[in-house]
């Protein structure tokens, strides 16, 4: 018999599966097109890794504009995307895309860090 636990992380991983695939797009279709543009490419933020940037894009096209203009006036701003800039070189479907994949992608991994914590404090008990 399958457990609850099993069940709920196996639909947690769909649903990571999904994400990462939308990563993917994401990258291609927006991020490289404003990689290309001049006055875009050095405004994606920091990225510590190959990639991350598509994530930072993707937060500075997801987040409310107030979140993403307090963390931009913060000393650490330089690591976020200028997303008012962004605004000006997207799309709507590059929009909705980046909310698509940055709020599943969330959901997802916060899902999948506490199913993992509820288990280690034996939440989910089999009979």
């Amino acid at each position: 018999m399958v457990s609850i636990f099993s069940k709920l992380l196996a639909c947690t991983m769909f649903f990571m599966l999904i994400s990462l695939v939308l990563y993917v797009l994401f990258g291609q279709i927006t991020v490289r097109k404003l990689r290309k543009n001049p006055a875009t490419k050095n405004e994606l933020g920091l990225e510590f890794v190959s990639g991350w940037d598509i994530i930072n894009v993707a937060q500075a096209l997801s987040l409310p504009r107030s979140i993403i203009r307090k963390l931009s006036n913060t000393p650490i701003g330089f690591l976020y995307a200028d997303a008012d800039l962004l605004l000006r070189y997207t799309t709507v479907f590059d929009r909705f895309l980046a909310k698509v994949f940055y709020w599943l992608f969330m959901f997802s991994g916060m899902s999948m860090i506490t199913l993992v914590i509820l288990d280690y404090f034996s939440f989910f008990l089999d009979k």
